[in-house]
């Protein structure tokens, strides 16, 4: 910073206005100031920065090792909303969310100097870990958290199922069958409460829950069983994934889609607008999730707040062309 300074002939302290953007400066003494920065390449220590400032203007977020949509979009929502905060992001990567390995990956993000905490817990164990975590950290959990323990940002999943079950119910199909995701998964169990609780408004039987584990594959294995009920007519899936192995299921059986059984997903997978036929489903919006996430770190981090909110974000049903009215309605 001296050495700027010295070649733009000024003040480090002008100096250090000019790269916190301060108003206070005159616009050539700025512009001399920025060429000096350029031709010498400066850049802040960041170290030394956080030793001034007691913030190291980065936050650690614990994800796990996926390439599921919903987890890899959420991550990627929260690293955009922190860069536009002015933080940069390190990633603790877990192969498997259970309590010793978020725990420990806590832990080495706080060694590193991080100033808080994102934890994405879609899973159980996950959320178990959070009760063990130390008091006086900045954290927030992404889609789950223990109550009246830490801030939560979630997707209103409940909600989601229950309007893309609906939509079905709303066409004339006397019921809808259910693919759900994996038991541990809480996405996949607040999808199913969603699915219930819509049949039961509309004072619709709830046919067997058919099991995944969000793959195509596993749409496509569950379809052989799900096509040997001839009352089947409409189906709402926990994930597109699922959907698009339901939809090659029913292809091949000659099973039309929607004239014959009308199909939602959940999630609207860039893709999903392009399966045969187009995919009614339901968006998650990741960006607002990242923007609500890192907007409650920092209020922890300034220490403005201390509730533990549990913010939900609304989802959007998303029609297209794979549902229809039931036959003879």
């Amino acid at each position: 910073m001296a050495d700027v300074a010295k070649l733009a002939r000024v003040s480090h302290q002008t100096v250090s206005r000019v790269l916190h953007d301060s108003p206070n400066v005159r616009g050539d003494t700025r512009k001399r100031v920025l060429e000096a920065i350029r031709q010498l390449d400066y850049r802040p220590n960041p170290v030394a920065q956080a030793l001034v400032t007691g913030r190291s203007m980065a936050i650690g977020v614990v994800s796990f090792d996926t390439a599921l949509f919903g987890p890899a979009s959420t991550l990627l929502g929260i690293e955009e909303a922190a860069h536009d905060a002015g933080y940069a992001v390190s990633i603790a990567s877990l192969r498997s969310l259970n309590r010793t390995s978020v725990l420990d990956a806590v832990q080495r993000l706080r060694d590193q100097g991080v100033d808080g905490v994102v934890v994405i817990a879609p899973q159980k164990a996950a959320v178990e870990a959070l009760r063990r975590l130390p008091p006086g950290v900045p954290l927030v959990a992404v889609e789950a958290g223990p109550s009246n323990s830490v801030p939560v940002v979630a997707v209103d999943q409940l909600g989601g199922a229950m309007a893309a079950t609906r939509h079905l119910l709303d066409l004339g199909h006397r019921t809808v069958w259910h693919l759900a995701g994996p038991a541990d998964w809480i996405e996949a169990e607040q999808r199913i409460a969603g699915w219930r609780a819509a049949l039961k408004e509309a004072r619709a039987a709830a046919p067997p829950l058919l099991r995944g584990d969000w793959s195509a594959r596993s749409g496509y294995e569950l379809g052989r069983q799900l096509v040997q009920m001839p009352d089947v007519t409409a189906v709402f899936v926990a994930n597109d994934q699922m959907a698009l192995g339901l939809l090659r299921l029913l292809n091949e059986v000659g099973r039309e889609t929607p004239r014959q059984i009308s199909l939602v997903g959940f999630d609207d997978i860039p893709e999903a607008a392009y399966f045969t036929p187009p995919l009614t489903t339901v968006r998650q919006d990741f960006a607002e999730v990242g923007r609500r996430c890192i907007h409650h770190l920092l209020e922890q981090i300034e220490g403005s707040s201390q509730t533990q909110e549990h913010v939900v974000v609304p989802t959007q049903l998303i029609l297209r062309q794979s549902t229809a009215a039931a036959n003879g309605r």
